[in-house]
């Protein structure tokens, strides 16, 4: 398993500004939180979507290709910074 954390830069409210995974060994998402700018969440795995996030359909690039464009800034994070993240998230009601 890998874990990451992207900060997303851009001035659209519509779009999250954090991109939070966990991926699997073929760097497949299996739970995802987005954060928004006003503070709300989204949060999915294969069988959740909340808030409209939804798991990618291809593999997610690896840190250094997300980092080649300006917008993005990766980092990888541990097992335990995305179980605190995914456990602070609300419940859904979507």
């Amino acid at each position: 398993m890998e874990y990451i954390r992207v900060r997303w830069l851009h001035d659209n409210p519509e779009d999250p500004i954090w991109l939070i995974g966990e991926l699997d060994d073929e760097r497949r998402e299996i739970r995802k939180i987005e954060v928004f700018s006003d503070g709300s969440k989204g949060y999915t795995t294969a069988e959740i979507e909340c808030g409209g996030t939804r798991l990618g359909s291809v593999p997610v690039p690896p840190l250094d290709q997300i980092a080649a464009d300006p917008q993005f800034v990766p980092e990888p994070i541990t097992r335990e910074e995305f179980e605190a993240i995914w456990n602070m998230r609300a419940s859904c009601s979507d």
